[in-house]
Formats: C-alpha cells, structure tokens, sequence
C-alpha cells in the first residue's frame, strides 16, 4: 500500500535548493551578527592556516626530493628512473590542482538565509528555547543571566567564553564549539539552510507533541498490529486523534493517517521560494515498520551475528521525568540517579520501545547495512549472510573486463569509509542549526509548559487542540502528571532540538549508501520477527521490498526513534534527513573529482524522490 506524499515539489527546484545541480547564484544575505561572526571567524581561521600548509608543503617537498638511504655511515641519493619519477610529480601536482577546485568550487555556493520562527525574541522568559542544563526557577523558566552566560558565549565564538557559562548542574552542554570545525570535505556548516521549525504557538506545533504522545502510548504495542485492519483500540485512538488535528504534517493516505502510516518517516525541503514542502519518504510506507538492515543477520567476515537487541523492560519504572520535581531536576542538567531496567532476553525489533533503545544507544547500523548489501545470500539457508546487492549501476566496475572493485575506491572497504567520513561532518552542520540559528525547545520542555497550565494555571501559548486530545487524559491517568513520558533518564542530551543528530547521521550515511549501491534491487528472501517469539525470525510475505526503500526506511527507524523516546520532533528528523542528504552530496562532489575511472557520478534517489547524479 502506497501512501501519496502530503505535497509535491519541481525537481529542478529540489535540487538547486540543495546545491547538486545549481545554476545560478542566490543573493548574499546579511542574516544577523551571528552569521556575520561565522564568516569572518572563516576567514580568520583560513589564513591562520596558510602557514601551515606551506610548512606541510615544505616537509613534504623535503622527502620528495631528498628521499635517502643510509649506507656505511654516508647518505646515499635513493635513484628512482625518471619516468617514474615524473609521474610522481604530475600526480602530486593534480593532486594540489584537485584540491584547490574543490575549495574554489565549494567557496563559490552562497551562503543562503538562514530565517528562525523568531520564538526566541517574541518570548522574553525563553520559554520557547533550549534552555536545559542552565539553572531554572519553579516553573521551569531559565535564569535569564544564565542564558545570557550562554548567548555571549556562541556571539563571541571564543573557547575561553564557553567555559563562563552558567550551568545550573553537573551535566555539561554538548560541543557548542564543534559546528565552528572546518570542514576539509564538502560544503562547511553555514552553506546550508533547513526549513523554519512550527512556533511554540502553533497548530503543526501541537499536533508533533500528540504524534510523540501516541508514540509513548503506544510504545509497548507491536509493530505487527499497526494494520489498517487492526481492532487494537489504543491505535484507533490514536489515528482518530490525528486525524482530528489540523495541522498534522505526518504520511496520509488520501489525507488521513491510517494505522499503517502511524509513525512512519517524512522529510522536509525548502524550496526556491523559501516554502517547507513535506515528503513521505520513497518506499518507506511499503511492507513492515522495521528496516530489514535492522533484522537480517550481519555477516562480517569470518564473523556474522543475529541483531538479537538488549530492550527495556515493559515496566513502569522505565517511565521517566512524569513526575515534576524529577524533571525541573534533568532541566537544571541534575541527574536522578534512576536507571533503564533491561529484559534479560534479546530479541528483535518489534515496538516502540526498542525502537527507542536502539536510538539511545545505536549499534553500527550503517556499517551493518553495508555489510548485509555487499554479501551474498547461503543458498541453503535464506535467514544468514547477506542479500547480495549489486552495485550502482554507475560503478565503473561494472563494465571493466579486467578490473573489479577494492577497498581504495568504489569496493566494499570504500563505501564503509565513506559512511564513517560523512558523520561527523553532518554532525557539524546539525549542531550549527541548533546552537547558532534556531535552538528550539525540546519536547519534554514543551511537555513541562503543557503540565504547569493544566496544573498551576500558567498561561503558556499551547494551542487549544493538544487539550481536547485523550493522550493528556491517559497521562494524568498512568502517571498522575500531563508531563511528556521519556524513554532515557537523563532525556534529551544537553544541545537544542532542531534538527535532530542522529536523523542527520541516518541521512547522509543512508545517501552514500544508495549513491553506491543499485537501490532499485529487491532484497531476497525478506523477514520479520516471529510474532509469537520475537527472538526469531520468519518470512515476510508482501510486496517487494527494495534497497533504496530498506534504506530510507532505516534512516525513518532511527530518527523517528528518538522522537519514540520523547526527546524529539517529527519536523527534527524530517529537516535532518534532508540535511544530512546534502551534506553527503557536497562530499561525494568532492569524491568525484579524485578518480581516475572513467566514471559519469553517483545517480541516485533522493528522500523527495526526485533522481539526481552527482
């Protein structure tokens, strides 16, 4: 069953937007004192650095041409024969002229708008900004000196400033520091620009904190029963409840939710007129909930292991901030001494809570993927080894009568680095948005505002659907509290919610692997858990399930996990995924320009379905 995308967008507008086939320059903006400190911090840092790669140039010229043995004491010029020798220059040289294209060509894209909600401004007491882990009073309203403490220290890009903020705990802040790195591959953190998040006020702003509210509800409920024939009457509820809300930006079926859509993985893009256009993500509402690069076997080398998880037990106890002094305590960055209590059984991925714990703490899902993609089905046994994917239909290899693909370019050990590569970078552009344009509000916050007005009589700015919603009901019920159920004991980690890290990881790790591998492959032999053992695995029957799907669906499961735990926003993973997508894409640009193999660029699928080659 295929869901219709929420909306449709030009794919030329796409992918200018994001940089991959841009023709024409955007405007210059003068966006505020902030950017203006990135760009010439920019500067600084690159001249600072000058000196240094002419030190490195000089070093590496030595032992070019002084490279020598030691022989009875005297120094012996190593001869090398001039062919040779030659070609080693010529290669150093179009090293140097690569390298300097792909500075040029990636200082060239503009620096775009970069527009907030302006929640921050509008609300003088901040109640609807990252303020988590600075001291609070009460009613969880920050210490305004505090969060001054913090403003100075991301205005004045100073690392001796950052160690002056006012911390109202012995948690500590999440590197404010890191999106300043430079970065040596693809396009740096200010190049990009991701949607304006929903205001603290809104509609769409409600609607993502029932969406999160059902996904806790619901959180013990099997993925096998979200079926539109489904009499589980929690998920009627809780599509009833969607389906009521005006603003509910989720998949839809000729716009309604339904059972199967409940959950599943969106992306969000800014067009060329500044517009957010949602997306529900290719094949991600096809067959199961769960990726099968979640299920299958890994088989790595010599090695290969069932992905049996570690899961949260389905107990009360494993609930946490619901009760109020317990989270003013996590928003000051204390610590309640509480922990996860953990089944003793392994088993796959079945529900919402592990969904959350695999989040928490994520096994190398990206590298097991890969692995699963490059080895070859055991014929005699369909549930182990991999699926055997070919590669991109654009590998250079493919073709080659005498060559075949390695670990240097293209070949298995090269699409694991590449995956390694691109994290952090996508990291950097992440925390860039969350520290130094939008630092929004996370969802247990937003949950404490929906508490105090049901509680204390407050008059924060909730819009008036998230109190007509029967989640709050059954939260006050389990809980005796409105606040947001979360899923780790700590919450969220200590840096603002939009956009989400781990989403940006998924998305430009997910990009390089369908840039390397042939996405439109049907995965043989499919599975599912058992439903009555999920420590086993059984066949799925249903329609085919392809590579590039598998793969966005993946990206879906991770990020929308965190927002399973309570600690993010559908709109968090959604802008992320596309994020981390152009993050990738500026690296492979890069990557393009090294080979030597007659190779055309990476064509692949992007998350608003549109195909592009790099």
């Amino acid at each position: 069953m295929q869901a219709d995308p929420n909306s449709h967008q030009d794919s030329e507008k796409n992918a200018q937007a994001h940089g991959e086939i841009t023709k024409t320059k955007q405007p210059q903006t003068s966006a505020g004192s902030r950017r203006l400190f990135l760009g010439r911090t920019s500067r600084r840092l690159f001249i600072g650095r000058v000196g240094l790669f002419s030190a490195a140039s000089v070093v590496a010229g030595f032992f070019s041409s002084s490279l020598s043995l030691k022989k009875g004491g005297n120094v012996v010029r190593a001869q090398e024969p001039a062919a040779k020798s030659n070609y080693g220059n010529n290669l150093r040289e179009k090293a140097f002229q690569i390298r300097t294209t792909a500075a040029k060509v990636n200082r060239e894209i503009p620096i775009p708008p970069h527009p907030t909600n302006e929640d921050e401004a509008k609300y003088t007491n901040k109640i609807a900004t990252d303020t988590r882990g600075l001291p609070h009073n009460q009613l969880g309203e920050v210490d305004l000196k505090a969060y001054q403490s913090l403003i100075n220290a991301l205005n004045s890009g100073d690392p001796n400033e950052y160690e002056k903020i006012i911390l109202g705990g012995k948690r500590k802040l999440v590197q404010p520091l890191t999106p300043l790195a430079i970065s040596l591959s693809g396009v740096n953190t200010c190049q990009l620009t991701i949607p304006v998040p929903p205001t603290l006020d809104s509609a769409e702003q409600g609607a993502e904190f029932l969406e999160i509210a059902w996904q806790q509800l619901l959180q013990d409920v099997p993925f096998s029963e979200f079926r539109n024939d489904t009499t589980n009457p929690l998920i009627l509820a809780a599509v009833q409840d969607l389906n009521r809300l005006s603003a509910f930006k989720g998949p839809k079926q000729n716009g309604q939710v339904t059972p199967e859509l409940l959950f599943r993985g969106t992306a969000i893009y800014v067009d060329a007129s500044g517009q957010t256009i949602y997306h529900t993500l290719p094949g991600v509402d096809v067959g199961p909930y769960v990726s099968q690069f979640l299920l299958r076997p890994v088989p790595a080398g010599t090695h290969s292991y069932a992905q049996l998880n570690r899961v949260p037990l389905a107990i009360p106890e494993n609930s946490f901030q619901t009760n109020y002094d317990e989270w003013l305590l996590v928003q000051n960055g204390g610590d309640s001494g509480r922990t996860i209590k953990f089944d003793s059984t392994h088993r796959y991925f079945i529900n919402g809570r592990d969904q959350s714990e695999i989040a928490h703490t994520p096994p190398p899902v990206y590298t097991n993927a890969a692995l699963i993609l490059l080895a070859k089905p055991v014929k005699d046994d369909p549930l182990v080894g991999g699926v055997g994917s070919p590669y991109n239909p654009g590998n250079p290899y493919n073709k080659s009568k005498t060559q075949a693909a390695g670990s240097g370019t293209f070949g298995p050990g090269y699409s694991q680095s590449l995956i390694a590569w691109v994290s952090p970078h996508a990291i950097r552009a992440a925390y860039w948005q969350k520290y130094y344009v939008h630092r929004r509000l996370r969802a247990e916050a937003y949950g404490g505002l929906v508490h105090n007005n049901k509680v204390n009589k407050t008059n924060y700015p909730i819009h008036p659907e998230v109190f007509k919603s029967e989640a709050l009901d059954r939260f006050f019920s389990k809980n005796k509290s409105y606040l947001l159920p979360q899923a780790f004991p700590e919450g969220a980690p200590l840096h603002s919610s939009y956009p989400g890290g781990a989403s940006v990881s998924a998305g430009a790790s997910v990009t390089i692997l369908k840039a390397l591998f042939d996405e439109s492959y049907v995965i043989p032999n499919p599975v599912v858990p058992d439903p009555k053992d999920p420590t086993k695995l059984i066949p799925y029957e249903g329609p085919p399930l392809t590579v590039g799907g598998e793969l966005n669906k993946l990206a879906a499961n991770i990020g929308l996990g965190r927002d399973s735990a309570g600690i993010h926003w559908r709109t968090d993973a959604a802008a992320s995924l596309a994020l981390g997508e152009a993050i990738a894409i500026g690296i492979l640009k890069d990557e393009k320009l090294t080979f030597r193999e007659k190779f055309e660029g990476f064509t692949f699928t992007k998350f608003d379905g549109t195909k592009v080659t790099i």
